[in-house]
């Protein structure tokens, strides 16, 4: 029996294409668990390894797809039998390995956690890795002593899927959220998500020659770095924290380490991708209760297999707003 995948091929001029296909199960990779996916997502790393590879694929044909939900068809594990609910994000699955653009995926047991109580396998999708990542920031924001009332959290890159999951995540628990964005007409969009005020990102853009401004923020969850987030820094209240999710600003950091050493600013790096199984629990816990369903459901933009290569193409470009929900049966 087949069933569809998006499968990328390269030529010999070092060209890749993607296209959907029927493979068989027997052209999966070996590993423990197989997985009927039900559910994808797209992700920045996915537009990567949709189109030129970005050097994450190391092998060609290639099934991407880094995030998937599903359940169980069949089990060497004891932690997984056949009719389990899973999810699975990070790992390098749909990078190394091949991933959840497919009716069907086998993968380490490892790498899985159990669907958590309360969500279906589609919201576990519109959540996804950059869900994931915005409530590991959250946490971490919350482990160095943030809490509702401290003052504005500024979200950067807001209407993207981290930014997007990280608003809604914010003002539910009831901080006041400052959301950045370039993209004006996505304004009403972040204030549906809980966003009490718009920056635009110009107002961020460029560096200064002061090493620090006035005390603004009482947090920030960054995802462009580059000179936005170099900016930022100068601008955090004593002691607050910056958790760095992303790059699409670039991956230099051009600032200095006076807003470490004069006001005892913290830099956290987030890492979603080989996150212990301890804490990927816990943060699929909290997503499931505090993150507001409906806002979810309003971040979410369905898409077919058959539409991967053009959103492929346009999360690299920015063109993405909110989560994509990929319906693999489709």
């Amino acid at each position: 029996m087949t069933f569809k995948a998006l499968v990328v091929e390269k030529d010999e001029s070092g060209k890749t294409h993607a296209a959907v296909q029927e493979i068989s199960e027997d052209q999966l990779p070996e590993a423990e668990v197989t997985v009927a996916v039900e559910y994808s997502t797209v992700n920045y790393k996915d537009g990567l390894c949709i189109g030129p590879g970005g050097g994450l694929v190391r092998r060609y044909p290639h099934v991407p797809g880094i995030d998937f939900a599903g359940t169980v068809e069949a089990s060497s594990d004891p932690r997984y039998k056949q009719g389990d609910k899973v999810v699975l994000t990070g790992w390098r699955v749909g990078e190394a390995h091949w991933g959840g653009y497919a009716g069907k995926a086998r993968v380490r047991a490892d790498w899985l956690v159990p669907l958590p109580e309360g969500l279906s396998t589609r919201q576990a999708m519109a959540v996804g890795t950059a869900g994931f990542t915005a409530m590991l920031a959250v946490m971490a924001l919350e482990a160095h002593g943030l809490r509702p009332g401290d003052g504005p959290v500024l979200v950067t890159g807001a209407a993207g899927g981290v930014g997007s999951v990280a608003v809604a995540l914010l003002a539910k628990l009831g901080h006041e959220v400052a959301a950045v964005t370039g993209r004006p007409e996505t304004e009403a969009y972040l204030r549906g998500l809980g966003a009490s005020r718009i920056v635009p990102r110009a107002e961020l853009a460029e560096t200064v020659k002061r090493p620090l401004e006035s005390e603004t923020w009482a947090g920030c969850i960054d995802a462009v770095g580059g000179a936005m987030l170099a900016r930022v820094l100068g601008q955090m209240k004593y002691r607050a924290s910056v958790a760095a999710v992303g790059l699409a600003g670039g991956a230099a950091l051009p600032a200095t380490v006076v807003p470490f050493l004069l006001r005892g600013v913290n830099l956290l790096g987030i890492d979603s991708v080989l996150q212990p199984y301890a804490n990927r629990i816990a943060a699929w816990e909290r997503i499931a209760r505090d993150l507001p369903m409906e806002k979810l459901e309003a971040m979410i933009q369905p898409a077919t297999l058959e539409d991967l290569p053009r959103l492929g193409a346009e999360i690299l470009n920015g063109q993405v707003k909110g989560r994509v929900v990929v319906d693999v049966r489709a």
